[in-house]
């Protein structure tokens, strides 16, 4: 390529250059040749240099704020509190509502200071009514200071207080929101009324008799999960395991009813049906501890035939219910 140059720098426009003009065109050309190629890396580098300084100029998205109050837990627990706080309350303790509502400086409060307490508080039910604001229901169990009646306070009621809880910028600067509640305490009616019993899925409830081959397995797979007497593995299905309860917290336990699924005879089983045949029991035992004192427990069972044995397919969650659909494939506890 410098060779070229050089001919073009002698022959232009059909004129001989002299041999001084000559030599000192080839001179500019040799340096032409080599600043351009010089120049390719730096100006490469130049090139990137801008494109990675047009990336760091986008600002990145800015990170969204994770509230703990999106699950009510924050709400709750304020609404706990302030009902603690409130049930407490007596002459001359409105400064020790204030932190919860701050108009509590324009109320009159009667009677003696702690005349009654919240032995226990948890919210039962939240309602996020808009941004920013819920309505929780407490659960209170009161009962009078050092547990002696008092005022007519009656000891071990359990009382219910809907509290409206506000969210609102918390006073230290730092942009944490803080809850406020909107007014006082409402004392209402336990949420739902009184409970309805369920309806279970089972069958008749009858009393374990000996020869009863399902209550019997139940029996021995209790006394080892809950005493840890025996092998516990040696009454489970092949592929389920599960470990006994540790430390075994009782010395004894004995079958009192059961309740098989879908089965509407009273009468005990003394056989074992074909491998792979279900059922579902809902077992009542007595397990006895060291204090010698019989505890009822109930435990949902699933109960697999194989090789003319009943075995222990699934340790249930919750019993079968008429109203719901149960699982096909119920499994025990993870391990």
């Amino acid at each position: 390529m410098l060779e070229e140059w050089e001919q073009r720098g002698t022959e232009a426009g059909g004129w001989q250059m002299s041999t001084g003009a000559r030599a000192n065109a080839t001179v500019l050309a040799r340096w032409f040749a080599w600043a351009v190629i010089c120049a390719g890396p730096i100006l490469g580098l130049l090139a990137w240099l801008s494109a990675a300084a047009a990336v760091d100029a986008v600002p990145p998205p800015r990170p969204r704020a994770q509230h703990a109050e999106a699950d009510g837990a924050g709400p709750s627990g304020f609404a706990e509190l302030y009902v603690s706080a409130f049930v407490a309350a007596g002459e001359g303790d409105q400064d020790q509502l204030a932190p919860y509502y701050p108009s509590a400086g324009q109320l009159q409060l009667d009677g003696k200071s702690g005349r009654q307490t919240a032995t226990q508080t948890t919210a039962v039910r939240v309602r996020q009514t808009a941004s920013g604001a819920w309505s929780v229901t407490v659960a209170a169990r009161l009962g009078p200071k050092g547990g002696e009646k008092e005022d007519g306070a009656k000891s071990g009621a359990l009382r219910y207080f809907q509290v409206p809880v506000l969210a609102s910028a918390g006073g230290d600067g730092s942009g944490a929101e803080d809850y406020v509640a909107a007014t006082l305490p409402a004392e209402v009616a336990a949420p739902g009324g009184q409970p309805r019993q369920p309806q279970l899925g089972y069958g008749p409830e009858r009393a374990a008799v000996p020869g009863d081959t399902r209550a019997e397995t139940a029996r021995d797979f209790l006394d080892a999960y809950l005493t840890g007497s025996g092998e516990l593995d040696r009454y489970l299905a092949p592929g389920l395991h599960m470990e006994p309860v540790r430390p075994a917290p009782y010395r004894e336990v004995e079958v009192e009813y059961l309740a098989v699924a879908g089965e509407e005879s009273a009468g005990p089983a003394t056989g074992v049906p074909a491998n792979g045949t279900r059922q579902r029991l809902l077992v009542q035992i007595r397990a006895t501890g060291d204090d010698r004192v019989p505890v009822p427990l109930s435990y949902a069972l699933t109960l697999t035939a194989r090789a003319g044995r009943w075995e222990i397919a699934a340790l249930d969650a919750t019993p079968a219910t008429a109203d719901r659909t149960p699982p096909t494939a119920p499994t025990g506890p993870a391990t």
